[in-house]
């Protein structure tokens, strides 16, 4: 995006209340680079993913092809065939491309049909021997058959046997997430409890995603049911990431009541919280604006000699921002800067939002120079935090200035900002140029095209009430005849969608009325 031009910093406060700590080095780290829990892993970001390419790597790769045109097993047989026949360097890994060849052939064929097909390759080609992995490939298509019962998966369970591979963890965890990538939870369950009495316990892996998976479709008593009949049947216990995922799960409901009885039972187990569970519940205290009470979850985890990270400060942060506590937000990035955590994008922009909804858009961009002497580079949510900022604020011209920088460097709107944004221009009369927002809202894909029509049509609308209540810059009829589709595109393109969704058509018949 480059650094923000000069004449967006006019009349912007030099105060800075970061203080640099001396532990901090000069060469600033990448959040990335931090250690993440093994049981939530972070995604590494496309710009990171794109730095750590060398050079001639950076081309994109060609995605697979499969060889495999139609489903007949015929011809399935026959390209085996003619695969052998010309492939000289067999031996060389070749259980792993055969493996391949029939995984590609199960994407669009039937589970009876890959069975024979695993057959004729067997017999054309001797020196094939299956192993475990090779009948994973097909009950990972069982599975995902259409049917009601576990019946294919049964069958197939049964041919490993048969020729020698008792089921093991690997399988279960096969099982189980082929089963929920269709959202079969159920079923998944009920395999899971007949593998742990006849062949093989899940692992802990396979039964914490398959809890999550329960999270997503059962009630939390249901939940609580599976678990308890785990733990007393089979002796599989729930551990710390087990209780985290329930954590997350009530959390996100906002029964932040039932996430402290967790800890409680938690702590009950023999197990401690870790910063990861910390953080979820303050983030479910951020979620209901109680500020205070994730201070309290702050200090509770200084307490108990539990370190907080980055995403600690970050959801503190943001917390008091969002409740109206931005003085204490800031000294909390103090506090964080000093504790050797570096704010990133998240931190500052978090606070930006904060001071923003105070009116203090002039402080918020304060903070952005500091963040950009700091090396931190701004992202689109700054951008469109700044944007809004300055549209709730009456700093239209600032605003505008800024949405030409974001534009320049293809960024999106997001959808609180565009609504400001377009509506700020139509309360100055400068409708014209909010067609032109419109525009680049539904080329850059920022919004949907209902969603931007339908902002657009509720701005003009209220523009035709400020008029009639006297407030309006210009007059409605003037703005409707010279500004209500000013290209051919509009004529031509969205016109006629906003007719058929009861749009721009409705409110001209309206006027017309």
């Amino acid at each position: 995006m480059g650094k923000i031009p000069r004449s967006l910093r006019s009349a912007i406060p030099s105060t800075s209340f970061i203080k640099k700590a001396p532990s901090i080095p000069t060469e600033i780290p990448n959040p990335q680079q931090q250690q993440q829990p093994h049981y939530f892993p972070k995604k590494p970001s496309k710009r990171n993913s794109q730095l750590s390419k060398k050079p001639q790597e950076t081309q994109t790769p060609q995605p697979h092809r499969s060889p495999f045109k139609t489903p007949s097993l015929n011809e399935a047989k026959k390209l085996f065939n003619s695969f052998i026949s010309t492939t000289k360097s067999l031996q060389m890994d070749g259980l792993r491309l055969h493996n391949s060849f029939l995984k590609s052939y199960t994407s669009i064929s039937t589970l009876d049909d890959s069975i024979s097909l695993l057959n004729h390759m067997i017999k054309s080609l001797p020196s094939l021997s299956p192993d475990r992995s090779t009948y994973h490939v097909l009950l990972s298509q069982s599975c995902k058959e259409p049917d009601s019962s576990l019946s294919s998966a049964q069958k197939v369970l049964n041919l490993m046997v048969n020729n020698g591979f008792e089921p093991n963890q690997v399988t279960v965890d096969v099982a189980v997430r082929s089963l929920c990538s269709v959202g079969k939870v159920e079923d998944a369950v009920l395999l899971v409890k007949e593998f742990s009495s006849k062949h093989s316990k899940p692992d802990t892996f396979t039964y914490n995603f398959l809890v999550k998976c329960l999270c997503k479709s059962r009630i939390l008593n249901n939940v609580y049911s599976f678990i308890d009949e785990m733990k007393n049947s089979f002796d599989i216990n729930p551990d710390l990431v087990t209780y985290t995922i329930l954590i997350d799960n009530v959390c996100n409901a906002k029964n932040i009541r039932e996430a402290d009885r967790l800890v409680g039972v938690l702590k009950e187990c023999g197990l401690k919280p870790d910063a990861f569970v910390y953080n979820t519940i303050m983030k479910g205290y951020c979620m209901l604006n109680k500020g205070i009470e994730a201070v309290r979850i702050y200090k509770q985890m200084k307490e108990e000699g539990v370190e907080p990270d980055l995403v600690t400060y970050n959801t503190l942060i943001f917390g008091l921002s969002k409740c109206g506590r931005v003085i204490e937000a800031k000294k909390f990035l103090k506090v964080m800067v000093e504790s050797g955590q570096f704010p990133d994008a998240v931190t500052y922009t978090s606070l930006m939002n904060g001071m923003c909804r105070e009116g203090d858009v002039l402080g918020a961009m304060a903070l952005l120079g500091e963040m950009e002497l700091e090396g931190c580079s701004p992202n689109s949510c700054t951008y469109n935090t700044l944007l809004h900022g300055f549209c709730k604020g009456r700093m239209l011209n600032k605003g505008i200035e800024l949405y030409e920088l974001m534009k320049k460097g293809g960024m999106q709107l997001e959808a609180a900002s565009y609504a400001t944004f377009v509506r700020a221009l139509c309360r100055e009369g400068r409708v014209a140029e909010a067609y032109e927002v419109f525009d680049y809202a539904v080329e850059s894909k920022s919004l949907t095209d209902v969603a931007a029509y339908t902002t657009l049509e509720s701005t003009l609308k209220w523009l035709k009430k400020a008029r009639e209540q006297g407030l309006a810059v210009y007059c409605w009829w003037e703005i409707s005849t010279r500004f209500h589709w000013p290209t051919k595109k509009h004529q031509t393109e969205y016109k006629p969608l906003m007719a058929t969704n009861g749009g721009f058509g409705e409110t001209r018949r309206a006027m017309a009325a």
